[in-house]
């Protein structure tokens, strides 16, 4: 298949073969139209972008951004209530973006992280306690590692940093649930609406009772500066609590599944965990790739990419999963590959919004993969790969259970 044999814009997503690979379509787009017309989920025009160069160049651009000079007008990428279309205020982008990260950047510094890993450590050894006494306790001897390890965790972690009850995990993955899904029945955004209705309660019962926790900061900061905006401080609470563990999350999962279908990586990490647990945590983000569209931009002026014009105003999806599989700057690009020497992936983004989650985020994988290779060295999955359950229709995908056995 060529792009050429095709009058008509290529619907995303793409349909994929399973959960670990891309559609073929993608290897097609950067060989041939790195920069192409797509239609998005939402039926609206978009740019899309495969190749890794003009990915990582566009996700640093600040011709680029997350608003748009007419919202009225802009392109949706879906019907869900994240990363759904323009946000923030187009005058007003920049000053608020760096706003923003210098008042987070503290909470979610490296030195901060260190000092939670000890008690990842403690959760993640917890949770698998818990996933050995089943194990025993089970006929079969499976148990499903999604449930006990992989979204327990960085929901417990997110909670923490945080300061939101943990109690509440159930009405916040619920939420986060509805809020990600491609609904056009407006179920998303009456979602999103409880969300906001929540966290502003939240936000509310710890203005009585300041802590040392993120929101507590928020709140801290809302109250004295008159830019920051009451609501602006609760779509950020709600912004940070869904990003907080959904991907990662999925890339727990989606870890278990390159390595348990890949005996000799997992092996070569249980003889070695502490040497390689880094390298293996890297390829992971390279190579694990949750969700079916992209980062979403809008062009702020006119720009030419790969020999495309791309107006002022257009949608543009920066395909993070495709750009980390670019066989011109990765070798072998699609194996997965713990020992390769390439390191510079784009999986945390690139430029002045890499993710501020970065170092939260590797803490947490290192520790559970690293503790999995030390304690259930014979790990191994109980079901096909193609019979495992996948979210459909959802932002970030992912699996809704990980059923393994030992």
């Amino acid at each position: 298949m060529t792009v050429a044999a095709s009058t008509e814009r290529p619907q995303l997503p793409f349909v994929r073969p399973n959960v670990l690979d891309l559609a073929p379509l993608y290897e097609v787009l950067r060989r041939e139209a790195p920069v192409a017309e797509v239609t998005t989920p939402a039926g609206d025009p978009a740019w899309l972008v495969t190749r890794f160069n003009e990915v990582r160049d566009l996700l640093a651009d600040k011709r680029l951004g997350r608003s748009h000079p007419e919202p009225e007008r802009a392109s949706r990428i879906s019907y869900a209530a994240v990363q759904d279309g323009p946000s923030g205020t187009y005058e007003t982008e920049n000053a608020d973006h760096t706003r923003m990260r210098r008042l987070l950047t503290p909470a979610f510094s490296a030195k901060r992280m260190l000092q939670l890993s000890d008690h990842v450590q403690d959760l993640v050894d917890g949770y698998i306690d818990q996933l050995v006494a089943d194990h025993d306790g089970s006929p079969d001897g499976i148990v499903d590692l999604h449930a006990g390890l992989a979204f327990p965790l960085p929901v417990a972690v997110i909670c923490r940093l945080l300061g939101v009850p943990e109690g509440d995990r159930d009405r916040f993955r619920l939420l986060s649930e509805r809020m990600a899904t491609y609904s056009e029945d407006g179920d998303a955004h009456r979602a999103r609406t409880e969300f906001g209705r929540y966290m502003a309660g939240l936000a509310e019962a710890k203005r009585a009772h300041l802590g040392e926790d993120v929101i507590s900061d928020l709140v801290r900061a809302q109250a004295g500066d008159e830019d920051f905006d009451y609501a602006e401080m609760v779509r950020l609470s709600v912004g940070l609590l869904f990003a907080g563990h959904e991907t990662t999350v999925n890339r727990i999962g989606l870890g278990t599944l390159f390595l348990l279908t890949r005996p000799d990586q997992w092996d070569a990490l249980t003889t070695d965990p502490d040497g390689r647990i880094n390298a293996t945590v890297e390829e992971i983000m390279r190579l694990g790739a949750p969700g079916d569209l992209g980062i979403l931009r809008y062009a702020h002026t006119d720009l030419d990419v790969a020999g495309v014009t791309i107006h002022r105003g257009d949608a543009v999806i920066l395909s993070i999963n495709s750009a980390n599989r670019d066989p011109s700057v990765f070798d072998d690009a699609e194996t997965f590959d713990p020992e390769r020497e390439e390191r510079g992936h784009v999986g945390f983004g690139h430029g002045p919004h890499f993710c501020i989650g970065a170092s939260l985020a590797r803490v947490e994988l290192r520790t559970v993969f690293a503790t999995l290779a030390r304690r259930v060295s014979g790990l191994r999955l109980a079901a096909d790969l193609d019979s495992i359950d996948v979210r459909k229709d959802h932002i970030t995908g992912g699996v809704t259970a990980l059923p393994v056995t030992w």
